[in-house]
């Protein structure tokens, strides 16, 4: 059984229900969180994601806005009481950080970053490990116990797909890694169906894939304007496509 989790005292994660959380790839500005923020309020929806600080792979593309994009995070929490989720790169952001966010995300290419594991174990902040692209379950673990050794066990994990040999979608899914970790770990375990799949029109066949196998949730990317989005647009649902996907799982 996964271990539970609090985020605040009326959210939990690893009770058995089942989480969506959703928001932009990036935080580009506050009109376009403004509008995010009152469309997932109305849709029930507790957790806001959203990043500030973005490890893309072409250093030319767009990298986030930083502390200024946690600003209008937390504006954007308080205005319509969402807990949030944003990424940490670097060990020195995480104090100018901590305030801001309620749950630490590590992405896919950090989650062996172990100077950044090891000091964010040392906060008492919910932590997301994702998978890394190429990481087998056994060094995803191992990456988990980083944080866990330092004293920090609300650790929740994340399978975002793997890179394989497949090019039509961006990762391979691993769905097989969610039971896989209910048997050996007592992690609460999410799927990332935007990033392990890479393409829109996946993302709710892999999302109900992911409840079916008891998932504790799945975490979507959504954008008022996918086509306008400055990065990951093609995996990002409009609002429309994220109501239907809300109304199909909840």
């Amino acid at each position: 059984m996964s271990r539970r989790i609090e985020i605040n005292r009326d959210l939990h994660i690893g009770d058995k229900s089942f989480n969506i959380i959703a928001g932009p790839c990036a935080v580009e500005n506050y009109k376009q969180m403004d509008e995010i923020g009152e469309f997932l309020q109305k849709m029930g929806v507790k957790i806001l994601r959203g990043g500030a600080f973005k490890p893309r792979t072409n250093p030319n593309s767009f990298q986030g806005l930083g502390l200024e994009g946690l600003e209008i995070l937390y504006d954007i929490k308080q205005k319509y009481g969402f807990s949030i989720i944003s990424e940490i790169m670097d060990p020195r952001d995480i104090d100018s950080s901590h305030d801001y966010i309620d749950i630490i995300q590590i992405g896919s290419r950090n989650m062996q970053n172990f100077s950044l594991l090891k000091e964010i174990g040392k906060t008492n902040k919910p932590v997301m490990l994702k998978r890394g692209m190429s990481a087998t379950i056994k060094e995803w673990i191992m990456a988990a116990e980083y944080i866990r050794a330092e004293g920090n066990e609300k650790i929740i994990l994340c399978e975002r797909g793997i890179r394989t040999f497949e090019d039509y979608t961006r990762n391979t899914l691993d769905l097989m890694s969610v039971p896989i970790l209910k048997e050996i770990s007592d992690y609460p375990i999410f799927v990332d169906p935007s990033h392990g799949t890479g393409r829109k029109e996946l993302v709710l066949p892999a999302s109900k894939a992911a409840k079916a196998l008891d998932a504790d949730g799945i975490i979507v990317e959504i954008h008022p304007e996918p086509e306008k989005a400055l990065s990951d647009g093609m995996q990002s649902l409009n609002f429309k496509e994220f109501e239907d996907l809300y109304k199909e799982l909840i």
